[in-house]
Parts: C-alpha cells; sequence; structure tokens
C-alpha cells in the first residue's frame, strides 16, 4: 500500500523541451533586408557572445530575405560571404531572393521585383538615383547582369530551402502544417503566410521562420517568429538555440545609434 502510494503521490518528471544537438549552439537571425549596419552590429554582438560562452560547435543560420527593402542589399551580401570564410554560416532563400533572381528572365518579373524592395537592392549595386530614374523597365533590365555578376546569383541560388537541428527546423515562410517536412513545397517553404501562422496544434519540429514581421519574438510553442521588421523598426533579431535553452540577441536603432540588447527568450 505504501509502495503504490508513494508512485502516486512521486515528483512528476520535467517535460522534455525542444534542443538541438547536444554541444552546438546556433545562432539564428531574422530577415536582414539590406540593413547593413544593424547586420554588422549584430554580427559582432555574436562574436563577443560566442567568445563569452563555454566552447561549442558554433553555428549560424540566416533565416533568408538578405536582400530588399533597406539600403544595402549588396553589402548585406558581401559581408555574408565574408563571415563564412571564418564562421559556420549557413544561408536560407527567402521569397525576396527569389523575385531577385527572377528578375533577370524577364522585365515583366523585374516591374513586380522592384515593386516589392528591389528598386533599394539595384541602388546598392551601384546605380544613381537619377540613373534609375531615366532608365526604361527594359534598359534596366538590360543592365541588371551588368551590374549583378554571375558569380554573384551563383550564389544567391545556392541559399538553401530547410535546415534541420534537433527538435528544431529553419525555414523562410514557414511549412504547409499537412504535409511532412519531407513532402514541402519550395512555394510554400518562401510564400505561406496564414494556413501555416494560424496552425495551433503539434507540428513535427519546432520551426524557426522569419517572412511574417512581428513586434516582438513570437514563440508559439510549435513555431518561433523571429522577423522584427529590421528594415522599419531598426530592429534585427537572433535566436540563440544551445541544448533546451533559448535567448536573444537583438541591435536595434536608436537616432545614429545601434544598441545591442540580449534576453532570455519566454516559452
Amino acid at each position: 500500500m505504501l509502495n503504490k502510494l508513494s508512485k502516486i503521490f512521486a515528483p512528476r518528471s520535467r517535460p522534455q523541451l525542444p534542443s538541438v544537438p547536444d554541444g552546438t549552439r546556433y545562432y539564428v537571425i531574422g530577415d536582414i533586408h539590406g540593413c547593413l549596419d544593424q547586420y554588422t552590429a549584430l554580427i559582432d554582438a555574436i562574436e563577443e557572445d560566442d567568445a563569452g560562452a563555454k566552447p561549442a560547435d558554433t553555428r549560424v543560420v540566416l533565416l533568408g530575405d538578405l536582400v530588399d527593402r533597406g539600403p544595402d542589399s549588396a553589402g548585406v551580401i558581401e559581408r555574408t560571404r565574408k563571415w563564412q570564410k571564418k564562421r559556420n554560416v549557413r544561408v536560407l532563400a527567402g521569397n525576396h531572393e527569389e523575385m531577385f533572381l527572377q528578375s533577370f528572365e524577364k522585365p515583366d518579373i523585374l516591374r513586380h521585383f522592384l515593386k516589392h524592395g528591389g528598386r533599394e537592392t539595384i541602388l546598392s549595386y551601384g546605380i544613381s538615383k537619377k540613373q534609375f530614374n531615366a532608365m526604361t523597365l527594359d534598359e534596366m533590365h538590360a543592365l541588371l547582369p551588368q551590374i549583378v555578376p554571375q558569380s554573384e546569383r551563383d550564389y544567391i541560388e545556392s541559399f538553401e530551402e530547410m535546415i534541420i537541428a534537433g527538435d528544431y527546423v529553419f525555414v523562410h515562410a514557414g511549412i504547409d502544417p499537412s504535409q511532412p517536412l519531407d513532402a514541402q513545397k519550395r512555394s510554400d517553404l518562401f510564400w505561406i503566410r496564414d494556413r501555416f501562422l494560424s496552425h495551433e496544434g503539434p507540428l513535427e519540429k519546432v520551426v524557426v521562420h522569419g517572412h511574417t514581421i512581428f513586434d516582438t519574438v513570437m514563440d508559439c510553442g510549435n513555431r518561433i517568429g523571429v522577423d522584427t521588421g529590421a528594415f522599419r523598426s531598426g530592429v534585427l533579431t537572433a535566436l540563440v538555440l544551445e541544448g533546451d535553452e533559448r535567448r536573444i540577441i537583438q541591435t536595434a536603432t536608436e537616432g545614429d545609434q545601434i544598441t545591442v540588447q540580449s534576453a532570455e527568450s519566454t516559452r
């Protein structure tokens, strides 16, 4: 009888929390959108954070949309390539990278790209506003391959669609909740919104995503949104995952200054 009672009143074990593989530390960065100053400050903050933490197999994941809207997409691409020479940095493709690459195919696609932040991207490759405003759409389309070399396009084309780390999966926009991870469509990974955001049930893994802007990191249990709208809010976010712990590092623009903020993530 006593033995049975002891089992009834025994303390319940702590529920197992999602985790990344032992010995790894992930810094997962939301949509940069051409905001080179915030991105550079965040890189410095990440390097400082990693140097002050215990040794780990440190990995960085960019969640896509490196380009468009902000003032220096070309600079963000260049800075990423330099960082990859020193650090394990993997880059996911977003819908804006897709639009950028497709704009080389037809003027009509370029027109669509320009309406969604592409103007700023093209200007960042060395075209003055005066030159830009004087060109027709066809002239702009003919100029694109000259200002954005094939090697740059090949690099952007190499961006990944999905990265899995333990109990987490990293994608740009989200996933189709009705399909397993190995059956996801590229279009959903880049563009999905309502069907994914409104899903409240469990998913195959915790999805860490960008694409949809939130005022703060949006942790819904089954997904974590880390796009804090850097081009609009001035806040660029990195989610830090280590074991079953989560932290946040952000760079925020305040006037002419960029400050670094860090906090424990809420669950």
